[in-house]
């Protein structure tokens, strides 16, 4: 008998020369300080590191909303472990390129922003999609 074996996703630094502590290190120091790419260059310059600014900016485009997801998806989690955490579905109407839509957000008791969501109509399936996409667990190296 043969068995159907999950495809995992693929490993998003196989293609890169660098460790993938070094691309962590430099996308969250970007991202956590307010640092141009230069000043992030110079920096890891100090520490030994020999990269260029376009490729700290590069780095920040590849791996800034997969990093992002990740701490989402921890904090969440952690979250949902404790008795007063709360979550509540925000709904607003707004102009985006010059047509107005839906805008959907599952936002926590903290004022992070859990999820969000655009639909032209607001209707029960909309919210519906938003409150499923908020509370459905996301397999690890997947951007939604």
């Amino acid at each position: 008998m043969s068995r159907k074996s999950r495809a995992l996703p693929p490993d998003p630094f196989r293609r890169f020369n660098s460790s993938p502590e070094v691309i962590r290190l430099v996308v969250m120091m970007y991202v956590r300080f307010p640092l141009s790419l230069r000043n992030v260059e110079d920096l890891l310059l100090e520490r030994g590191i020999d990269i260029c600014h376009e490729t700290v900016r590069h780095w920040w485009n590849r791996f800034g909303p997969l990093f992002a997801l990740d701490i989402r998806r921890q904090r969440v989690s952690r979250m949902r472990g404790f008795r007063q955490w709360r979550w509540q579905l925000d709904e607003m109407y707004v102009k985006v390129n010059g047509e107005m839509v839906y805008l959907w957000r599952a936002v926590d008791h903290e004022g992070e922003i859990l999820e969000s969501f655009v639909t032209r109509t607001r209707d029960k399936a909309a919210a519906l999609t938003v409150n499923w996409a908020s509370m459905t667990p996301i397999p690890s190296g997947w951007v939604r």
